[in-house]
């Protein structure tokens, strides 16, 4: 394979490399997800540990400390429990799309040897990140719909529809990650200021309090926000029971796509200069 050949861009293509390296996607996860607890004492466990741990300290410091109560459209939550069941919900839909934005500037970076040695699909990186953030982020979800169940004694029949709702927010952040790994190879102070964008984007996110309690003259760049409607949707379908907003879905599948495609474009386009960047 000539690197400096032009790479196929339809949309056909992205799916046939999709599924043509899909064991290989598989394995890379698996090895993705376990180096990252390797030589631990308690390795995956860790995967389950992380996100009890973030629930407690967030719940502890919003409820107790600030004593943060959460007043929406289902009226004032003072239960603690319940606080931290709809803060978790924000930061489990945060953290999938942090990790991913996160670690994509350095996936090319810090695979030097597939780019110049080996004839080896670049393409498929940013799925594995990806893959490997999402088993986080459903490990988390677990921990969610336990404490919910523990609380209050039930599951709202509407959970089966999260994976509907999570799906275009995981579209969207592999066409970021596209892009991003490939702008990180040639301009490399975007892995520095990621991490600061993603911390930014947490505090405009619906994640610590509810859309109403932004002032209205700040609620447009709120609603610009691509995690907002997602947060919004999962709190409908995971805690308050209802079904979510097709029509919002389908638009936003839609767009996320657009978008997914776009990074794939010029993820293709760029790759052909990797070799002579790094």
């Amino acid at each position: 394979m000539n690197p400096h050949a032009t790479q196929p861009i339809s949309p056909i293509a992205l799916l046939r490399s999709l599924l043509h390296n899909r064991q290989l996607i598989i394995q890379m996860t698996k090895r993705e997800v376990i180096g990252r607890y390797k030589g631990s004492v308690m390795g995956l466990l860790w995967s389950f540990l992380n996100p009890i741990f973030m629930l407690a300290v967030y719940t502890f410091f919003f409820s107790v400390v600030f004593k943060a109560r959460w007043v929406g459209a289902e009226g004032v939550i003072e239960s603690k429990t319940q606080f931290a069941v709809v803060l978790f919900v924000g930061m489990i839909v945060h953290g999938l799309f942090a990790e991913v934005l996160n670690r994509a500037p350095t996936l090319i970076i810090s695979n030097i040897n597939y780019v110049k040695k080996v004839v080896f699909p670049l393409e498929i990186l940013p799925v594995v990140s990806l893959c490997a953030a999402l088993f986080h982020s459903l490990v988390s979800l677990m921990v969610l719909l336990i404490a919910f169940a523990i609380f209050n004694h039930y599951l709202p029949w509407t959970v089966l529809f999260a994976p509907l709702v999570l799906l275009p927010l995981i579209i969207i952040s592999l066409g970021f990650a596209w892009m991003l790994a490939s702008f990180g190879v040639f301009v490399r102070d975007i892995g520095q200021t990621i991490g600061i964008f993603t911390m930014v984007l947490m505090y405009i996110s619906p994640v610590f309090f509810p859309i109403t309690a932004m002032p209205e003259k700040y609620r447009p760049i709120m609603m610009a926000n691509p995690l907002t409607f997602i947060i919004e949707q999962a709190r409908e379908v995971l805690i308050w029971g209802h079904l979510p907003d097709w029509l919002g879905i389908g638009i936003y599948t839609l767009i996320a796509c657009a978008i997914a495609w776009l990074g794939f474009i010029w993820f293709q386009k760029t790759r052909k200069g990797f070799a002579d960047v790094l």
